[in-house]
C-alpha cells in the first residue's frame, strides 16, 4: 500500500486538499476585486478618463464617476460586488470618493495578498488592518482644518475640487455657487448637523447648455399648465387630491344610453357637476390649481379645463406623487382631500406662477411665496441627454461635499497629501511595533499610496519620481504637499485652494478596510439552489 509522499513540513493528501481550498477561494476573491479597482482606477482625478457604457437598450452614458460606472457593470462575482456595494457605500456616506474607495480597496487587497504570501495568517491581517485604519483617522483629524460654514469661500473651495475632476469641469465657476447657495438656504448654518438633500430638488431641462443652470427661491414643476392660463401675478394656490371630472363607480360597469334626450341630460348632469365645482373653487379665491396625478382616471377632464379658462384659473394636473411632500414642504400647505375643505385658509399666496419653455419641454415656476420652507429648486440645462445627466450627477457630488462639511466641519487638503502623510506616519508607527502588526501597518501605508500614484499616473506625469518627491516633501515637514496636476508639479495644495472635507476621507479609509477585512475573512462559497 502506498504512502503519501511528504514535500518537507507541508501536509499532503487529504490536509493538503483542505488547507488548499481556503486559500484558492481567497486568491480568487483578491483577484476579482483588484481586477475591479484596475477597471476604474483611470477614472481617479482631474485629469482621469471618461467610461462610455452602453445599456441594454442602446442608451449610452459618459461619464468618470465611480459609484455610477460600478453601478451599470454586469458584476457576476459575489467578491467583486461587495466593491460595487462599498462605491454605493460611500456615495451614500460622503457622496464623493466613489472612485478613490475603490482603488484604495484594490491596493489595500494587493497588499493583503502579498501578507498572505508571507505566511501572515488571514485573522492576524484584518485585525492589523483594522488598527491601521483607526489610526489612520486620528492623523487625518490632526490634519485637518476646521472651517466655517458663513465661509462661503472656502465651501466654494471644497465644491470646485469635486467638480474639477467631472466631465462638466469646465463649468465648475457656475455650478459650485449653486450648491453652496442651496444647502445654506434649506438649513440653519448655526443649529444644523445634517443635510436632507431631498428638500433640493433639481429638474432636468433640455436646451441651452449648463451654464443656463440656474438656483430658483421656490417651487419648480416638471409638469406644464394645462389650458391656455399661462400666467397669474399675485396668486392664490390650491394643492387639490380630488378629481375635477365626472363621478364614476368603483367597478367597471356600462351604463346604455337608449335615446338622445337620454344622452342629453346626462352631458347637462356631468356639466352641472363639473360647473358646481369649479364655481366653488373660484369662490375660495383660488387662481391657481395643483392637481395630483391620479391612478385611476384622468383628474381634470376638457369640460373642465374649459370652465378653469374662462374663470382665468390657471391649472397644473398630473403632480407625481412622489413629488407631492416636496410642493407641500416648499408651500407650506398640505393637500386637500376634498371639495368641503377647499376654503381660502387652505390656499396659499405667491407673487408670481408662470409657465416657462427651455427647449423643446415646458415648466411651471412659482416664485414670491408667503411662508416657504426651507426648499429650493434648481434647474439644470444642457445641450444634450448626455451632458445633461452627467451636470446631475456632479451638482449631486458636489451637494454631497457641501453636505460633508455640514455633518463634519472640517477641511482636508488634496491631491495625495493625505495619503502620503499616512504612509509616513503610519510607518514611522510601525516601527514601534513588534511582530506580524509591524508587518500589516507598513503594507497598509504603503497601500494608500495608490491615490498619490494613480493621480500622477493619470495627469502624465513619471508616478515613481513624483511620489518619490512627495515623500521627501512631507519628510521635510512640508504636510500639505500635493500633486499640482495643473502645473505637473508638487506644490503646497492649499494654496491651490484644492481642498476636500474630512468626512470624504475618514469615511473612504474606513468602509474600504472594512470590506477588504470581510473578504479576507472568507474561506469558501456556497451556493445554494434556487
Amino acid at each position: 500500500m502506498g504512502v503519501p509522499k511528504q514535500s518537507g513540513n507541508r501536509p499532503s493528501g487529504l490536509m493538503s486538499s483542505k488547507n488548499q481550498k481556503p486559500i484558492e477561494i481567497r486568491s480568487s476573491n483578491i483577484r476579482a476585486g483588484k481586477a475591479l479597482a484596475d477597471a476604474v482606477r483611470t477614472s481617479l482625478g482631474p485629469r482621469g478618463m471618461d467610461k462610455m457604457i452602453q445599456g441594454p437598450k442602446g442608451d449610452v452614458t459618459i461619464t468618470n464617476d465611480g459609484a455610477t460606472i460600478l453601478e451599470q457593470m454586469k458584476v457576476m462575482h459575489p467578491s467583486a460586488k461587495m466593491l460595487v456595494n462599498l462605491s454605493k457605500a460611500q456615495d451614500v456616506e460622503a457622496g464623493d470618493g466613489t472612485t478613490s474607495v475603490v482603488v484604495m480597496a484594490g491596493s489595500l487587497l494587493e497588499a493583503a495578498e502579498k501578507l498572505l504570501k508571507k505566511g501572515i495568517h488571514p485573522t492576524t491581517i484584518s485585525e492589523a488592518f483594522q488598527k491601521a485604519a483607526v489610526k489612520s483617522v486620528e492623523i487625518l483629524t490632526e490634519m485637518a482644518v476646521p472651517v466655517d460654514l458663513s465661509d462661503r469661500e472656502k465651501l466654494m473651495q471644497a465644491a470646485n475640487t469635486s467638480l474639477n475632476s467631472k466631465v462638466v469641469s469646465q463649468h465648475s465657476s457656475e455650478l459650485s455657487p449653486i450648491a453652496v447657495d442651496a444647502v445654506l438656504k434649506v438649513i440653519n448654518p448655526n443649529q444644523a448637523n445634517n443635510v436632507d438633500l431631498n428638500d433640493i430638488k433639481v429638474i432636468k431641462k433640455l436646451g441651452g447648455t449648463v451654464d443656463d443652470t440656474e438656483l430658483v427661491e421656490g417651487l419648480v414643476l416638471n409638469e406644464k399648465a394645462s389650458g391656455n392660463v399661462k400666467k397669474v401675478e399675485k396668486a392664490k394656490i390650491g394643492l387639490i387630491q380630488f378629481q375635477v371630472s365626472p363621478p364614476k363607480t368603483d367597478m367597471d360597469n356600462q351604463v346604455i344610453v337608449s335615446d338622445y334626450a337620454a344622452m342629453d341630460r346626462v352631458l347637462r348632469e356631468e356639466r352641472a357637476y363639473i360647473l358646481n365645482i369649479v364655481k366653488q373653487i373660484k369662490k375660495a379665491g383660488c387662481n391657481v390649481l395643483l392637481i395630483q396625478k391620479s391612478i385611476l382616471r384622468d383628474a381634470l377632464s376638457d369640460l373642465a379645463v374649459h370652465f378653469f379658462d374662462k374663470m382665468k384659473i390657471m391649472v397644473v394636473k398630473d403632480i407625481e406623487r412622489e413629488d407631492i411632500d416636496y410642493v407641500c414642504k416648499t408651500l407650506g400647505c398640505r393637500p386637500i382631500a376634498s371639495l368641503d375643505h377647499f376654503t381660502a385658509e387652505n390656499l396659499v399666496a405667491a407673487d408670481l406662477v408662470e409657465e416657462q419653455m427651455s427647449g423643446p419641454s415646458k415648466f411651471v415656476k412659482v416664485t414670491g411665496i408667503a411662508h416657504q420652507g426651507r426648499t429650493v429648486s434648481v434647474i439644470m440645462r444642457g445641450s444634450n441627454k448626455l451632458v445633461l445627466e452627467e451636470a446631475d450627477r456632479s451638482l449631486h457630488d458636489a451637494l454631497c461635499v457641501i453636505r460633508c462639511l455640514v455633518k463634519k466641519k472640517f477641511l482636508i487638503a488634496g491631491g495625495g497629501a493625505p495619503e502620503t502623510e499616512l504612509y509616513l506616519k503610519l510607518t514611522d508607527y510601525a516601527n514601534t511595533l513588534i511582530g506580524a502588526d509591524s508587518y500589516c501597518f507598513k503594507a497598509y501605508a504603503e497601500a494608500l499610496e495608490v491615490v498619490p500614484y494613480t493621480l500622477a499616473e493619470n495627469a502624465g506625469l513619471n508616478p515613481i519620481a513624483t511620489v518619490t518627491e512627495l515623500r521627501n516633501r512631507h519628510a521635510l515637514g512640508e504636510t500639505m504637499s500635493g500633486i499640482n496636476v495643473r502645473k505637473g508639479a508638487i506644490t503646497n495644495i492649499l494654496d491651490e485652494n484644492v481642498v476636500q472635507p474630512l468626512l470624504v476621507s475618514t469615511s473612504a479609509i474606513n468602509l474600504a478596510s472594512e470590506t477588504v477585512r470581510s473578504i479576507l475573512k472568507i474561506d469558501d462559497i456556497v451556493n445554494t439552489v434556487s
